[in-house]
């Protein structure tokens, strides 16, 4: 055998090893619109980029995954729902936002229909939920918002991420 096909066993038996002692990393997934996307600032800078380098700071080994989408309604939230929250997932972070609010077909029957429709689905599949709206729009009334006045500055996606920490276990 050459070196680099021993060097490549050895790999693939470290990773193999790895993953039979080492548990699985619990999952969160923070879905919602532009806030949760992060709109107007960097990916690293998010909320759930956010969320997770202070989670990493304090040792966790759970991973974040950002699905935010800019516009998403309640509607869209919901038609992606299993595909963005995959089996493993532990936590979801629900950012429900005001997009519904802005569609001109608007009927908030539907919107109550979607969210509830939403945490039933979570809740049934045993998932912790987890809402941020209400930071969001604490961050927002405290002034930590873009030019746009809707969007999250990055010291307003940090506060939301501190905020939520405690609810993450």
């Amino acid at each position: 055998m050459t070196f680099s096909k021993i060097a490549c066993a050895l790999h693939i038996a470290t990773f193999f090893f790895l993953a039979l002692i080492c548990p699985a990393s619990a999952q969160i997934v923070a879905i919602g619109g532009s806030n949760t996307q992060g709109r107007g600032v960097s990916s690293s800078e998010s909320y759930p980029a956010q969320l997770q380098t202070m989670l990493e700071a304090k040792g966790s080994r759970m991973r974040v995954v950002n699905a935010g989408i800019s516009g998403d309604t309640t509607t869209g939230m919901l038609a992606r729902l299993s595909s963005e929250v995959p089996e493993g997932t532990k936590i979801v972070i629900l950012q429900f936002g005001t997009n519904d609010f802005r569609r001109a077909n608007f009927d908030p029957a539907v919107r109550q229909a979607n969210m509830a429709s939403i945490e039933q689905q979570l809740r049934a599949r045993r998932i912790k939920i987890v809402h941020s709206d209400r930071l969001a729009w604490a961050a927002l009334a405290a002034g930590l918002k873009q030019s746009d006045g809707t969007h999250l500055t990055v010291e307003g996606h940090r506060r939301v991420a501190a905020q939520l920490l405690p609810s993450i276990r």
